[in-house]
């Protein structure tokens, strides 16, 4: 078993201001990702997002289903099938992880406003950790800082 799962506990920052800027740090690895949303609408505003998020980011990436997905560094999908060879998967809108170990990474993105986000999230937390799972949870600080909380 080798897949973290990392959980970012969205409180302070909305996901479009949040996830821009992970994935930023993806690519700066050298990591390839996976976005999954079952929400195509959520998908397809991202999608635009991207390109314009910052006047001085560039944000490579591309839709599953659009063609050239093999190509792209950053791929917007419904489902796990990693056809980007992604590192790290991303999750967001309720997505759980179908395969973390295809992943060195997942990322689950969920909302501290939304009850069933949060239960949700406490539950994937759980079964992973007592699976053996890498886990680790990440809350912003007041300024606004990522800190490691567990």
């Amino acid at each position: 078993m080798s897949g973290e799962l990392w959980f970012y506990h969205l409180e302070r920052s909305a996901l479009e201001d949040v996830l821009p800027e992970l994935l930023e740090k993806t690519l700066a690895r050298g990591w390839r990702a996976l976005v999954r949303s079952p929400d195509a609408r959520r998908r397809e505003a991202l999608d635009q997002w991207l390109w314009s998020w910052r006047d001085d980011s560039f944000t490579p990436h591309g839709q599953a289903g659009e063609g050239h997905e093999a190509r792209q560094p950053i791929l917007l999908a419904e489902d796990e099938s990693n056809p980007n060879g992604a590192h790290c998967l991303f999750l967001i809108d309720g997505a759980e992880p179908e395969n973390p170990d295809g992943f060195e990474r997942t990322i689950v993105l969920f909302d501290g406003h939304d009850e069933m986000s949060v239960n949700d999230a406490r539950a994937l937390w759980k079964k992973a950790s007592g699976d053996g799972r890498p886990v680790s949870y990440w809350r912003q600080s007041p300024e606004g800082r990522w800190e490691k909380k567990a």
